[in-house]
Formats: structure tokens, sequence, C-alpha cells
């Protein structure tokens, strides 16, 4: 089984994880209603996707 020769030092860990941070969701707003909605996801409020209605809403 494969061991580390030393210790790795607490710079090196944090090197390692600096690009673990977290990031802040993205919002944009939909070309059809003006709602904000996630890139590449369906807009929640009008069903519209890339210009066209791909859920059909009840109004």
């Amino acid at each position: 089984m494969a061991v580390p020769k030393r210790k790795t030092s607490p710079s090196r860990r944090n090197m390692r994880r600096s690009h673990h941070a977290l990031v802040a969701v993205q919002h944009q707003e939909c070309s059809n209603c003006g709602e904000l909605k996630l890139p590449h996801h369906v807009c929640a409020a009008c069903g519209f996707y890339d210009g066209r209605e791909v859920i059909a809403q009840s109004a």
C-alpha cells in the first residue's frame, strides 16, 4: 500500500484546497417573462426555454 514519505505541509494542503470554495448561484432573467431563473433551465414561471414554450402552463 502506498504511504506518504513526508507529512503534507499546511501550505501545500491549503494550496490544494484553493479551488474548493463555494460559488454563489448565478441567476439570469427569463427572455419571455423577465423572472429570474437558473441558466440552462426551463423558466418555472412561464415554462419557456430558449425562446419556445417547453411546458404548457395552465392559465
